[in-house]
């Protein structure tokens, strides 16, 4: 928790884009301190590279989509949340093609790689964006904020006019392990009107029950059921998850959000680092004592 970490060693998930429906690949790679995290189009001249951040965003629809002036990555939100779980601070994320693998509508598979390969402590200390006073957004009936808090936290309500959803909550501390035991598993859902007109548009080909929970008008449709009874919060929690990740420093903080999607998510980082006041850098190990540090590492 004091220094900062990154991979040991290279890794890789594959699997098909969401909207192409196309073959992917995505590889994380060990990146030096202090370097953050990159996203790196490897199929294009240059490897040109984009950099996690909630300026950096382009597009929140249905997704977060990250890019520069001539290309972009798609679908971030899944992959970045088991980087802010297990707390890497530096990597490079190589990618085939502007999407990231959809793999099975969770985090579950970018989460095992990580931890397959394990993380390595490196040469600089992290330093937190710690919050040391409410700051909040708002967008119609949609609200998000955040709050000081000693570790890091996320409290969730959706509400949809759906017989299998309606309104659901999900409150939780936030480490490696209740991420892969509360939310990592967690999958995406999708009403089926929306997916066939998405598919009009060219978008979403790569949709299936395979890869996220489909609904009709009135019924769930993938014949295995849940994951959880409230699996559809525990997704949204996993998005805002992959969504803090864009603020560039690991957050300290309670984040409170009522039917707060990406767009309310990326608003709600902007405004984060718009309020230098509300906040401050903090590195955990400055004038500690080594038994000091000792005693907090179970934090």
């Amino acid at each position: 928790m004091f220094l900062q970490k990154t991979i040991r060693k290279r890794a890789q998930v594959q699997g098909i884009g969401l909207h192409s429906g196309a073959p992917c690949i995505l590889t994380f790679v060990p990146a030096p301190a202090g370097a953050g995290v990159h996203f790196v189009r490897t199929d294009l001249p240059g490897r040109p590279s984009v950099r996690a951040h909630a300026f950096n965003v382009t597009a929140t629809g249905y997704a977060t989509t990250l890019g520069g002036p001539e290309f972009s990555v798609a679908t971030v939100e899944h992959c970045l949340s088991a980087l802010s779980a297990l707390r890497i601070d530096n990597l490079f994320v190589e990618l085939d093609g502007p999407e990231i693998p959809i793999t099975d509508g969770s985090a579950d598979q970018f989460l095992q790689a990580l931890l397959t390969v394990g993380m390595i402590e490196q040469d600089q200390p992290r330093k937190y964006c710690s919050i040391t006073r409410p700051i909040y957004f708002s967008e119609g009936d949609k609200q998000a904020y955040v709050l000081p808090y000693q570790g890091l936290r996320v409290s969730v309500t959706i509400d949809f006019p759906h017989p299998a959803i309606g309104k659901q909550k999900f409150d939780l501390d936030i480490n490696e392990q209740s991420f892969a035991r509360e939310i990592a598993r967690a999958r995406t859902f999708g009403f089926i009107k929306d997916v066939e007109e998405l598919q009009k548009r060219g978008l979403a080909m790569g949709g299936s029950l395979e890869n996220a929970i489909g609904l009709d008008e009135t019924h769930i449709l993938n014949p295995e059921g849940l994951r959880f009874a409230n699996e559809f919060v525990r997704h949204k929690a996993l998005d805002a998850l992959g969504d803090l990740v864009t603020l560039g420093l690991p957050l300290m903080g309670h984040v409170v959000l009522y039917k707060a999607g990406h767009d309310v998510m990326n608003k709600l980082v902007r405004k984060i680092l718009e309020s230098p006041d509300s906040y401050r850098e903090m590195d955990l190990g400055a004038g500690l004592s080594e038994s000091t540090k000792l005693r907090t590492d179970g934090w």
